[in-house]
This record gives structure tokens, sequence and C-alpha cells, in this order.
């Protein structure tokens, strides 16, 4: 399977929230990547249908999305950043009617509904009311819904927000073993859940792609600019103003600082292993303060 999005623009008003973005997807998992307005939310609701482009095209596999209509939609599972539940249906109940809407069969929407409640650990809960859910529960219950149709395409919005510790790896392992026959474009402000999972890191910054690479390479490209140095209270300030900090420690009156930069900020700066939080904050540390 491919998706290739070609030259996509789009405009609200003045500002482009997109400018001429390409890219490309095969079978695995993305991880968007971006500041807030970078035009993440923009580009998920063009591929998922809902918005249309003022120019460019979005093919799946080299067929425009628009003239595919609805036999492109069946094969989409989409997640909005902030889903909204009828608050009186029960969790069971509620996927049941997303089935019919789907046109998903009776027969298999009772077989799916009932393998993804136990999937995102919610099967104990399946006869309780949406409204008495916590965050996470219903974030939980969001990607359920969002898989019902076992989609080609599966586009999820912050999907982790609200989930403890424990939920996000069980997140991880499902669109990891998901990702194998499915395009996973995942959109989120917490670089650990990509870190480990995304077959590619697509980074987005003011509608424009600025790298598309996989993790590791990311990482390559930026081993020499991430230092540690130690700091005392008087001198913290300093450089707080100077650098880019990506981690913060205190222990025995001392600060161990994790620094971002093109230059050793110390003659005692150590080179570090990066992560991908470094990465982030090298390629958008002018907005680290959004």
């Amino acid at each position: 399977m491919n998706l290739t999005i070609n030259e996509v623009t789009k405009k609200f008003g003045k500002k482009k929230a997109l400018n001429c973005f390409c890219s490309s997807l095969d079978n695995g998992v993305y991880g968007l990547l971006g500041p807030n307005g970078a035009g993440k939310t923009t580009l998920i609701n063009i591929i998922a249908g809902i918005l249309k482009p003022d120019f460019g095209t979005v093919k799946f596999n080299e067929i425009d999305t628009q003239m595919l209509g609805q036999k492109y939609l069946d094969k989409i599972g989409y997640l909005p950043q902030n889903p909204l539940f009828y608050k009186n249906f029960k969790a069971r109940e509620f996927l049941l009617y997303m089935c019919a809407i789907k046109g998903i069969s009776k027969r298999d929407s009772e077989a799916r509904t009932d393998e993804l409640l136990k999937m995102v650990n919610l099967w104990e809960e399946r006869s309780k009311k949406i409204g008495a859910f916590s965050g996470g529960m219903k974030q939980r219950l969001g990607i359920a819904q969002s898989l019902l149709n076992d989609p080609d395409v599966i586009i999820l919005d912050e999907p982790t927000a609200g989930l403890d510790p424990k939920e996000r790896i069980r997140f991880r392992n499902i669109i990891s073993n998901l990702s194998a026959t499915k395009i996973i474009l995942l959109a989120t402000h917490i670089v650990s859940d990509i870190e480990y999972i995304a077959s590619e890191v697509i980074l987005i910054k003011d509608g424009n792609v600025i790298k598309q690479d996989k993790p590791t390479n990311l990482l390559d490209n930026i081993k020499d600019k991430v230092w540690s140095i130690k700091v005392d209270e008087v001198e913290l300030a300093n450089v707080l103003e100077k650098y880019n900090i990506s981690n913060a420690v205190f222990e025995n009156g001392m600060y161990t600082l994790r620094i971002v930069s093109d230059n050793r900020p110390t003659k005692e700066a150590v080179n570090i292993n990066p992560n991908l939080e470094d990465v982030y904050i090298y390629y958008f540390r002018e907005m680290t303060d959004q």
C-alpha cells in the first residue's frame, strides 16, 4: 500500500497552514512531530477527507482519494484529538452503533467489538456508561472505534492523551502489531510514543516538511550536538538564557543539564548520545516555549 501527499497546500485566510506539503507513506508507523500551529491537524484532516486541499493531491495506491470517494473513506480509521461520545451510551453499545454507521454487518460487528474491547482493556467496563469513564478510558474507547472497520490507513491525533504509562505501553504494542499491514500516521507531542515504534518520523514546521527519515538517521544527524554539563544555581540562569535545554536534574546542590547546541557550550561540556526529544529541540528550538 502507498499513500502519496503531493504538493498539498491549504490556506485559512492569509495564513498557509500547509505549503506544498509532500510525503510518501508505505506500510508502517509514521510519527508526525511539530510545534503547535505547524499544520499537523490540517494535514490529518485532509488525509482523512474532512478538508479539501486548495492545491495538490492525496493519492491512495496511485488514485486520487477525492475520486475514490467513499471507497477510500471505508479504508480509513480516524481518531481526532478530542473525540466526542454519547455519554448515556454504554461502551459496547457505542461501538456497535459505530459499526452500524460504518456499514459493518451485525454478525461481524459483535465479534469485532468484543475483540477490540479486550484489546484496549475495556472488556470489564463494556456495560458501563461512557459518561462515567475517565479521560483515559474514553481515549481507549476512541482508539477501539478507529479500528472497527479494520482500516488500511489509521490516523491518530494525540492518541495517548490521558493514558497512564502502562496504557501507553499497551497502545504502542497494539500499533506496532498492526503496522506490518497498515499505514499508521500518529501525531503527538509525547515523543516517547513514537521513539520505539515509528518506521519514520516526519518533522513539520510552518506547513512544510523539514525532515522525513528513520529515527536512527535523525539521531545520527545530531550525534555531535547534544551535551551534558553541571552548573550551580548562580550559573543556571545564564545557561538557560543562552542554550536550549532538553532536560535538567538537580542533585547534591548542582544541576546536570542536557543541552542541544551546534557548538560545545563550555570547556567542561561532555558530548552524549542524543534521543528523539533532542531531535525535536534541535529542529524546533526557536519554538521551544510553545
